[in-house]
């Protein structure tokens, strides 16, 4: 039985030292090379026969965004899982619309990661968290907004929106014309009214109750 070969790319060398040590568990699973950024990710396929290319987002040189890019536009098959700590919605859309055949955050467990390598190799899609699966199987027909979206101000529906859909502070200020300071504190306040802990409770509420 052949293994599934496998490029860890990220620009911490920490973060492929343990994805190798958690991947070396798995005895269907081969590393066969790592890199620290896209350019070097792009020169070792053209070199190599790869399954699957565990990709990072945040990387300097060429980013994973621009190399996803640039691997579908040279038409390579290799099976591409973004690995990354952004789980913003707009993000993953982009991504997942760009070719990517799964993603994961970097706070999954070995047991997922492994997973996810299983299923992307066998010809299937992983998505790992909540709000993406909610993204991938959102209903056609808006949900009606419940009783906490009625204490919304416009202000702040118009602000979870906006970060629903993938947007930063600044890029936020920046439509409508307030100071990122100000879409910060209206961040914090929307977390604890909406009672949620962080950016992905605040987007599965807005994806729920049809705001995206």
């Amino acid at each position: 039985m052949n293994k599934i070969s496998v490029l860890l790319v990220d620009d911490h060398q920490i973060i492929i030292d343990g994805l190798k040590s958690l991947l070396s568990n798995s005895g269907e699973i081969a590393v066969v090379g790592e890199a620290n950024n896209g350019r070097e990710t792009l020169r070792i396929l053209d070199l190599m026969g790869i399954d699957i290319v565990l990709l990072d987002i945040d990387m300097p040189v060429l980013n994973g965004i621009d190399t996803l890019k640039e691997i579908r536009r040279l038409g390579s098959a290799v099976k591409v899982i973004i690995l990354s700590m952004h789980n913003e919605a707009g993000m993953i859309k982009s991504l997942i619309n760009l070719g990517a055949n799964g993603y994961l955050l970097k706070s999954s467990s070995q047991e997922e990661v492994v997973s996810a390598i299983r299923k992307v190799a066998a010809g299937q899609s992983y998505f790992s968290t909540e709000v993406t699966l909610s993204l991938l199987n959102k209903p056609q027909n808006k949900l009606h907004f419940d009783q906490q979206t009625e204490l919304l101000t416009d202000r702040e529906t118009e602000i979870v929106r906006l970060i629903a859909e993938g947007f930063s502070n600044k890029e936020i200020g920046e439509k409508l014309f307030i100071s990122h300071r100000t879409v910060d504190t209206h961040r914090t306040n929307l977390m604890k009214k909406l009672n949620v802990s962080n950016i992905a409770g605040l987007i599965s509420y807005a994806i729920k109750n049809g705001m995206v």
